[in-house]
């Protein structure tokens, strides 16, 4: 059995766990926000779905690592490493999604309610991003 080729799997999975929630959180802050704009007589802003889908991007992420892990030749020469890899970038693309979710969901209800703000809601999305990204190309350099 090789440790490394569990942590490949695991980064994808571990972000795709992340992802979901994420995206649990978001959509439930973007239909919240419709709602209320339903109940005011306004219209529901669809630019909401892009908050809600924002944290699917980890499970990318974790996709490309593992790709990458899987066809590296070191997993064999050092399979324990690739599993603490796996677990430790996995990890981190999924706290990035979820604090994502919970940014995204807040950007939708603050955008839902005033009509303004996109940009800067969005911002703060991209800084969440940020992480994942950090972890799949530093992970990507270890490989």
């Amino acid at each position: 059995m090789n440790f490394g080729m569990i942590g490949a799997g695991l980064v994808m999975g571990i972000a795709a766990i992340g992802s979901a929630i994420g995206i649990g959180i978001a959509g439930q802050g973007a239909i919240g926000a419709w709602k209320r704009c339903f109940m005011a007589n306004k219209p529901a802003p669809f630019i909401l779905t892009v908050f809600a889908g924002a944290p699917l991007t980890q499970t990318i992420y974790g996709f490309l690592l593992m790709q990458q892990m899987a066809a590296s030749s070191k997993i064999t020469e050092n399979p324990l490493f690739f599993l603490g890899l796996g677990i430790a970038a996995g990890l981190a693309m999924c706290f990035s999604a979820i604090a994502q979710g919970k940014a995204g969901a807040a950007g939708s209800d603050a955008l839902g309610e005033t009509g303004k703000g996109f940009s800067n809601y969005i911002m703060v999305v991209g800084l969440c991003e940020t992480v994942a990204l950090f972890a799949m190309v530093f992970g990507m350099i270890q490989c």
